[in-house]
């Protein structure tokens, strides 16, 4: 384990079609961790391969099943690995995005309050990205609004999927939202169930999607998405579930 990496968190990297970015996103979080699952939701470039070669221990879904599936699927790697290594605490899940590259390091900013015991949750807020063109931040505020008058927080990122939580709160989230839905939904339920969320400031930095037909394509499934989760929260009640 290298210096400054710990053995009480692992770092879940869900992927699809990051070849060319994944093996210097898992240099990076090696440092955090050495407990680094990659899962490759569908891959069809070999990143997969790239990961593994990169020291990750990879698990891949043979169709693409979404974010949420491959979120849930490494956090049960997780488990396996607790439960091998007897381990009376399980570790906590810092879930990264598979671009960031050597900016991932910076992830481990989010996992000092989880282990603190101030927060069950933590929410990576990224500095303004490098970018050609940029969204319209039309689905941001869509999540953002959503989140304030289902719970009364006020989210700087309710998209960002850079997040660090203890395996309760994650068990307590379960099951996750469909698709691009869940960040916003993973937050609403939270809060919802008194747990302790915190924004932490990260210097991060990924790919950007731009404004060609194909990224509007991407953002309309993402409003579509967090639309669709909001409003199943909106006509249904909180579900309580023991997260202690």
């Amino acid at each position: 384990m290298s210096a400054s990496s710990s053995a009480d968190v692992a770092v879940v990297v869900p992927a699809k079609n990051e070849r060319d970015r994944i093996a210097a996103t898992v240099a990076a979080v090696q440092t955090i961790s050495d407990v680094v699952i990659v899962v490759d939701d569908g891959s069809t470039d070999g990143t997969a391969r790239t990961a593994r070669e990169a020291g990750a221990l990879v698990v891949v879904h043979t169709n693409n099943r979404g974010k949420g599936a491959a979120m849930t699927t490494g956090a049960g790697v997780v488990a396996g690995l607790d439960a091998r290594d007897g381990l009376s605490t399980p570790r906590h899940l810092l879930f990264l995005d598979a671009d960031l590259e050597e900016t991932a390091k910076e992830g481990a900013a989010l996992v000092g309050p989880v282990r603190a015991g101030a927060a069950d949750m933590t929410i990576g807020v990224l500095p303004p990205q490098k970018r050609q063109g940029g969204g319209f931040g039309f689905v941001v505020r869509l999540s953002r609004n959503g989140v304030r008058r289902l719970t009364g927080f006020d989210a700087t990122q309710p998209l960002s999927g850079q997040r660090c939580l203890t395996r309760a709160a994650f068990t307590a989230a379960q099951p996750l939202a469909h698709g691009w839905g869940v960040e916003t939904a993973m937050l609403v339920d939270l809060l919802r169930l008194g747990l302790r969320v915190q924004e932490v400031e990260v210097d991060l930095h990924h790919r950007v999607t731009g404004r060609d037909l194909r990224a509007q394509i991407h953002r309309l499934r993402q409003y579509t998405d967090v639309a669709a989760a909001l409003a199943v929260r909106r006509v249904a009640p909180a579900h309580r579930r023991s997260v202690r």
